[in-house]
């Protein structure tokens, strides 16, 4: 059986889009370099903004609540750690995330784009060292099986975009699910070593067009109905570090 890495994605900034990288390097216990460095806490959130600390997504703008955001493309520069904010194919609003100003100057940009009240006027944080903004408290990283993704398209007889589950690495396999059976294992990747935690427990944030911004599925209640849980792709931890490409072989141990 063989499984590949199809492609790597990272998100920048939580609840914006992916940055799809070619390689990346993974250090053990560590989040993939930039991915959810920086978050959006909204005008109620209740995260320090001066000193902010990991806190459920509820905090941040998300696409399961805010799914204005996928109207919004973004690029970024890793070199100099500048966001660009594209809408329509262009460029709307560019800054670097490391300086006051460069935040200050994305900041007013979504300011005016989201509506006003409590989930509006968001402000950019970033996570503490060594950490990210990930939907579960540790530095995990994300694995879908683009088979199960497919299958899920079967079951509403369309094409679903994998891009919907904002995974890190998404992976080519044989079959549908074989994931679900990897929690507790671990899988090799060249000179990477990750441990299967656990399986991903979908929320509302699925059912959003990424291109349109489009709230036009529930996932959540297709996987119920169709396979009868809802989860789909899982939770690593990096054990063994190293660097992974696209179209590595994945063993499981």
């Amino acid at each position: 059986m063989t499984i590949t890495i199809s492609h790597i994605h990272r998100y920048p900034v939580k609840g914006l889009p992916a940055d799809r990288v070619a390689r990346v390097d993974l250090t053990p216990d560590q989040p993939m370099p930039f991915d959810r460095r920086y978050g959006m806490a909204h005008a109620s959130s209740r995260i320090d903004k001066a000193s902010p600390e990991w806190a459920p997504k509820n905090e941040f703008l998300m696409l399961a609540r805010d799914e204005k955001l996928a109207e919004l493309g973004a690029s970024f520069d890793e070199a100099t750690e500048t966001l660009t904010i594209l809408r329509k194919g262009k460029q709307v609003s560019k800054g670097a995330l490391t300086s006051a100003s460069g935040r200050s100057v994305l900041q007013t940009f979504l300011a005016g784009f989201m509506p006003d009240g409590p989930r509006g006027n968001p402000t950019i944080v970033e996570a503490p060292k060594d950490n990210c903004f990930s939907d579960v408290p540790g530095n995990w990283l994300s694995i879908i099986n683009l088979a199960s993704v497919a299958d899920i398209g079967r079951v509403l007889q369309r094409s679903i975009d994998p891009l919907r589950f904002r995974g890190n690495l998404y992976i080519d396999a044989p079959k549908p699910w074989i994931e679900a059976e990897w929690p507790g294992k671990r899988l090799k990747i060249g000179e990477v070593e990750l441990s299967v935690e656990e399986p991903i427990g979908r929320c509302a944030a699925t059912n959003i067009d990424p291109t349109s911004g489009q709230a036009d599925l529930n996932i959540p209640l297709t996987l119920r109905k169709g396979f009868g849980h809802t989860k789909c792709g899982v939770y690593v931890r990096v054990r063994q570090g190293g660097t992974i490409r696209e179209g590595q072989e994945i063993e499981i141990i």
